[in-house]
């Protein structure tokens, strides 16, 4: 724990405790996701941490087993993202020429598409399983990564240890994976924990209209949907998952600010 600051240590605290309590969700909630246990929206108490919800389930259960399936989902739809972006934005910058124009007109115009809109439209049409919801959000999200992927590698191309690389016989696929990679990991890094909250508010923004993750099961988005009308009574049961979104985007950014910081230096050469 030496040398790492005090707030990045705070958020990897933090964060791992959201991660933890979305892997042992089974084990570590009060009651089952869907069992109704009490009254409608009963304040907080000693049987109920967190109070109920507006059928009478235990809220601080539905926010644990809601944060495994938003984290769950967040996760693949930005691991998905991050292997189809700086794949294809590394190739578009290493092969360069029509390669290259081909591939960035084509990510400019599903740019130029509103992401929820365009979301909305595949999911309307399409059967919202995970495996949907995680493609069409991984997918759609790679445009970015796509974009600054590109832009990171075509400065890297032209340098030194990229030509040295070329001379000494190294085919295409080594440039990219073991000369480009390695010394985009700085802004991709840091992009990777902006992502990573674009997705979980996405799926939470999803969810909440109605096409994310559907009932019984459980996430953010959804517990506020069906818990908005206590707003009006003063009930606090749909702020309970902001809450919960904002404490964890706060601490994944502060992480990722001290990953970039660790992360900034190029690292050129052969095995690097």
């Amino acid at each position: 724990m030496r040398g790492i600051p005090i707030s990045a240590l705070l958020g990897l605290i933090i964060t791992a405790a959201f991660f933890i309590a979305a892997i042992l969700a089974p084990w570590i909630a009060p009651y089952g996701m869907s069992e109704i246990v009490g009254d409608i929206w009963e304040p907080a108490s000693d049987q109920f941490l967190l109070g109920t919800d507006n059928l009478g389930r235990d809220l601080l259960t539905r926010m644990i087993y809601g944060g495994r399936t938003t984290i769950f989902v967040a996760s693949m739809a930005t691991a998905v993202s991050f292997c189809t972006g700086a794949i294809l934005g590394f190739t578009a910058a290493v092969y360069g020429g029509w390669v290259d124009q081909a591939m960035s007109r084509f990510n400019d115009l599903i740019m130029s598409i509103p992401t929820l809109i365009f979301a909305l439209v595949v999911l309307s049409v399409m059967p919202v399983t995970l495996p949907i919801l995680i493609l069409v959000m991984g997918l759609l999200d790679s445009t970015r990564v796509f974009r600054l992927s590109r832009a990171v590698a075509v400065d890297i191309n032209v340098m030194d240890f990229v030509e040295a690389a070329r001379l000494r016989g190294e085919g295409q696929r080594w440039v990219i994976f073991r000369e480009i990679l390695p010394n985009a990991l700085s802004p991709l890094v840091a992009e990777l924990g902006l992502r990573f909250i674009f997705a979980i508010l996405f799926i939470s923004t999803l969810s909440f209209l109605g096409l994310g993750i559907q009932p019984p099961n459980a996430d953010w988005g959804g517990i506020v949907k069906e818990n908005r009308e206590g707003i009006v009574y003063g009930i606090s049961a749909a702020l309970m998952p902001a809450i919960a979104i904002v404490t964890l985007s706060i601490s994944v950014n502060l992480v990722a600010d001290w990953a970039l910081n660790r992360t900034t230096s190029l690292k050129g050469g052969r095995g690097v």
